[in-house]
């Protein structure tokens, strides 16, 4: 479905200087075979972001110390096409001429239409995509047979899609690629009052690569997946944090020889689960599965930054506040 839309806005899009729309990823718990609570499934998926013609992104690490984790920006420049040498010759060069430009193309510029400033807007971005997606959905096949509800979000683009008999719920993100890794900057919020011009860099794609490695390699009747799903759906209830239950089942998978993951030893990995889980939060500490992993499948592409962080503790607000370590405690 998202390629579908992908496809046909990519399409009217030719000829402008907006961003150009990569092929959809799948990532999370829809992608990786579970899901952590019994509803309606939630597909998330990912549009990668490319810089039109005439233009360049570049990623700015956010040093804004009151934000957790690794935020970015993305700095937006007009490129030069003039021949080497010789600046300002080419009356189209986007960075010496955007008036020109502008008058010959009847186009504005990335910098004029989603951008704060120099830098990218989040904000901007969702808007307009989510137009659209509005002026294009009568053109899919899919629109004779599903209704489609657009529903508000200042970070993604979501898709409600129903007919007589089922409904599910699309999350539409969008990033930018690190290199040619497996790790993206998104559109993905960092808290409440994440400004509209920060990226949060974001594992995901990387942790679903990761499950889909590890589904080639297990038993074909492998009880990681039901392990996952039991546990995430048990402490959902609880208002635990299930990605933390989501990383102890990684850090095993990269662990436990693939045969100890067939289902006649489903208890025994359960069990060593909940107690890897109870050891974590006593000591307050969990390492992050991906930041700093030096012992991942080969497939999974890092940036040498990322490969070579310190891993930061998942559980470190648990030792910042003892009330929020008693509760985590008790939910257990």
């Amino acid at each position: 479905l998202i390629d579908s839309f992908t496809s046909i806005i990519g399409r009217a899009l030719t000829g402008t200087f907006y961003p150009v729309l990569q092929q959809a990823i799948g990532f999370g718990s829809a992608f990786e075979g579970w899901t952590a609570r019994e509803e309606e499934i939630l597909y998330r998926v990912l549009i990668p972001l490319s810089p039109p013609i005439g233009h360049t992104f570049h990623l700015e690490h956010d040093t804004d110390q009151q934000k957790p984790g690794r935020n970015f920006r993305v700095r937006v420049e007009l490129e030069c096409s003039c021949p080497e040498g010789n600046e300002g010759v080419n009356l189209l060069c986007f960075l010496h001429h955007p008036d020109v430009v502008r008058r010959s193309t009847r186009q504005p510029n990335l910098l004029d239409s989603l951008c704060t400033g120099f830098y990218l807007d989040v904000h901007k971005i969702v808007l307009w995509f989510c137009a659209l997606v509005r002026a294009s959905w009568r053109r899919l096949p899919q629109s004779r047979s599903w209704h489609l509800v657009l529903q508000a979000s200042a970070r993604s683009c979501n898709l409600r899609l129903n007919n007589n008999q089922e409904s599910f719920l699309v999350k539409v993100l969008f990033g930018v690629q690190r290199h040619t890794s497996d790790i993206f900057i998104t559109s993905r919020p960092r808290g409440a009052q994440t400004p509209s011009t920060m990226w949060p860099e974001t594992y995901a794609i990387a942790e679903t690569k990761f499950f889909t490695h590890m589904a080639r390699q297990t038993p074909q009747d492998s009880s990681h997946l039901k392990c996952l799903q039991l546990l995430a759906r048990v402490l959902a209830h609880k208002d635990f944090p299930f990605h933390s239950v989501k990383t102890i089942i990684m850090q095993m998978l990269n662990t436990v020889p693939v045969s100890r993951w067939h289902r006649r030893y489903f208890l025994l990995q359960l069990s060593d689960a909940l107690e890897q889980l109870h050891l974590s939060l006593k000591e307050k500490h969990l390492d992050h599965f991906i930041l700093g992993n030096q012992r991942l499948p080969e497939e999974i592409r890092l940036p040498q930054d990322v490969q070579r962080a310190r891993p930061p503790n998942l559980f470190y607000a648990l030792i910042q506040d003892p009330d929020a370590h008693s509760q985590a405690m008790q939910a257990y």
